[in-house]
């Protein structure tokens, strides 16, 4: 677990993918946290099914001051991360990702290191376009953090993470 060695796990209780990543656009604006910060998300399973939020860098521990500021929000803040398969919100390069990029733009601006697309056994083309929807959320296997896109149209690729999705049930 290389990446989240310097990780710092918070457990505000929410339940859905967009209130945490909220929480965690919220906190890097609120303790100014720098580019080169991860925050990445965990499902937390069991009796009661959650989200965790991890902050990290990736070669040294957060300064003690982040620490702090969040246990002074109220915050219950434990070392490590929860798991190893975090879906990144904030990495490197993520807010330059908006629009359409190709994936070597992708590979070259970010903290992304491979795109894989569903149902496809090889590596897309770098010159291949990918319509980000400015929501391009990769997630860490391996040690390395992977972008999962599908196909759409025109030859270009989509993020396989939609950014409002519908929820279950919704014309119920």
């Amino acid at each position: 677990m290389t990446r989240f060695r310097h990780a710092l796990t918070l457990d505000p209780g929410v339940r859905d993918l967009a209130a945490a990543d909220h929480l965690l656009h919220t906190l890097a604006a609120e303790l100014a946290l720098t580019e080169d910060v991860f925050g990445c998300t965990h499902l937390v399973r069991g009796d009661r099914p959650r989200v965790a939020v991890s902050l990290s860098l990736p070669s040294r521990p957060l300064p003690h001051t982040v620490r702090e500021r969040l246990a002074a929000r109220g915050f219950e803040v434990t070392e490590g991360a929860p798991d190893e398969l975090g879906r990144a919100v904030l990495y490197p390069g993520a807010t330059t990702l908006t629009g359409t990029v190709t994936l070597a733009e992708l590979l070259s601006r970010s903290a992304i290191t491979r795109v894989t697309v569903l149902g496809t056994p090889t590596q897309p083309a770098p010159h291949t376009r990918l319509l980000t929807r400015d929501h391009v959320r990769p997630h860490w296997h391996h040690d390395e953090l992977v972008l999962t896109t599908m196909p759409a149209p025109a030859d270009t690729l989509i993020p396989f993470e939609v950014p409002n999705p519908t929820p279950c049930c919704a014309d119920h």
